[in-house]
């Protein structure tokens, strides 16, 4: 059974949207909405409420114009019908001249006259032939005054009265003026027509515009999205493009973590490549006495063997100094800290005596554990090379924690000091250690971007390590 090339691609084209949507429910699924959604729909909802807003209170005041100066005409033939009116012998209302209006005359033509006294007939316009307006409210006003009435079921009226005592009559009068409103209403619909396009329009504008500014206000993003996929292809390092003020700082930002991330990264390289390199030389010893079967063998492979051990326990404490550095609460107290090493070494070396001076309060941003490993190394090296005494002096300096380790010993040669901190390094091999104490407080301490260094005691007359951690408080 022969089929078509569309047939054919009709599987591949189904799975190409089946793996379109499944990218766009898995988007959804991580994001929460869109920003130039929210924004847009902000806005659109408060323009929407603003013209509404303004749109009704517009409608109230010209309908109001329109319908006060319908009563302005109605008035002014009212006033004129007054004016013409006269008391006949018969004590009943007449005019001594007819009204301009020839709509007056003509039946039903939307526009009426009426006279009504107490006792008397009604002196109705030809124009309402077999019927009469309503007397209206009861009470008397001597002003003006207008209301609407649907007394006749096909035909709304706007009455505009007045009450009038006219001379030689005792008898209160009621003129009233009435006018269909279909005119009116015609002019109020034109007007609200004029006016609901116009706020459509001018809505429909300002909801574009909104969407421009946001589109327009959030295009930086799209271009930080744009360098940071740059950056996963390789093709750029960082962020270069300039950016608004506001989307600056977060640029800059994101810079730092990059370089941040680089520098653990080559550090990572670096401690692997030094670590490979350390055990390097042990292993070829190693091998070559294996390989010529040598008589010393054993004592060979235990003495590399402890050094591929000290080498490993340096690195091991970089790592973890290197890892712990990335918590930006890491905070450790100084005291607690101190006085815990104190203990520890006072059991190693029960006939040095330790003494301790400073602030109780002081923190520093270092994991407890490396500030332990830190001060452990240093005042155990004092109490082991000292002459009996070791005093450990804590102070605030400049956003910095100060530590000063001092002993009574015999003192490091300046040409000396900085050998110390070679891994290794050792000017008394006649004591147990692995030299690589200092190398790791050195490590350590620059890894939180501290400082170490060695000097003269001048109150105990030796060695001096004063270590300089950054501050928590």
């Amino acid at each position: 059974m022969n089929t078509t090339a569309d047939e054919a691609d009709a599987p591949q084209r189904r799975s190409l949207w089946q793996r379109f949507l499944l990218g766009r429910r898995q988007i959804r699924q991580r994001t929460d909405g869109s920003l130039s959604q929210r924004m847009i729909l902000v806005a659109a909802l408060w323009i929407g409420v603003l013209l509404a807003g303004g749109g009704y209170a517009l409608d109230r005041v010209l309908t109001g114009a329109l319908t006060s100066y319908f009563d302005q005409s109605l008035e002014t033939v009212l006033r004129a019908q007054i004016l013409s009116a006269e008391i006949d012998p018969y004590g009943d209302v007449m005019f001594n001249r007819t009204a301009a209006d020839q709509r007056f005359l003509e039946p039903y033509s939307g526009l009426y006259w009426q006279v009504s006294g107490a006792g008397h007939e009604d002196l109705t316009s030809r124009s309402l032939w077999d019927r009469t307006l309503d007397f209206g409210d009861p009470q008397r006003h001597i002003e003006p005054f207008s209301f609407s009435s649907d007394q006749f079921p096909t035909e709304k009226l706007r009455i505009i009265a007045q009450d009038v005592k006219l001379p030689g009559s005792k008898t209160w009068w009621r003129f009233q003026v009435a006018e269909s409103r279909d005119g009116l209403n015609a002019q109020i619909a034109v007007l609200r027509r004029t006016l609901v396009r116009s706020f459509l329009l001018l809505g429909a504008g300002l909801v574009m515009m909104a969407a421009l500014q946001t589109l327009y206000g959030l295009w930086p993003l799209r271009k930080v999205r744009l360098e940071i996929a740059k950056m996963r292809a390789g093709r750029a390092s960082r962020i270069t493009e300039a950016m608004p003020i506001e989307v600056a700082p977060m640029v800059d930002e994101l810079n730092a973590l990059i370089e941040h991330n680089e520098r653990q990264a080559e550090e990572a390289r670096r401690h692997a490549g030094n670590l490979a390199h350390a055990l390097k030389t042990p292993l070829t010893v190693i091998m070559n006495a294996a390989t010529a079967d040598s008589a010393d063998l054993s004592e060979t492979v235990v003495r590399e063997a402890r050094t591929m051990r000290r080498q490993v326990d340096h690195h091991l404490a970089r790592a973890r100094a290197v890892g712990r550095r990335g918590h930006a609460h890491s905070r450790a107290d100084v005291w607690p800290s101190l006085e815990s090493v104190e203990r520890a070494v006072s059991r190693l070396y029960p006939h040095v005596r330790f003494d301790m001076d400073g602030p109780t309060d002081l923190q520093v941003h270092v994991e407890r554990q490396d500030l332990d490993e830190m001060l452990g190394n240093l005042i155990e090296n004092a109490a082991k090379y000292g002459g009996g005494s070791v005093f450990v002096t804590v102070r605030g300096q400049a956003g910095f924690v100060e530590f000063l380790v001092e002993d009574d010993g015999a003192g490091i040669a300046e040409d000396d000091r900085s050998r110390l901190f070679d891994r290794g390094a050792r000017l008394d091999s006649g004591k147990p250690g692995t030299g690589l104490g200092l190398a790791i407080v050195r490590d350590v301490a620059e890894i939180y971007e501290g400082t170490v260094g060695l000097e003269e005691s001048e109150d105990l007359g030796g060695l001096l390590v004063r270590l300089r951690l950054p501050a928590a408080n």
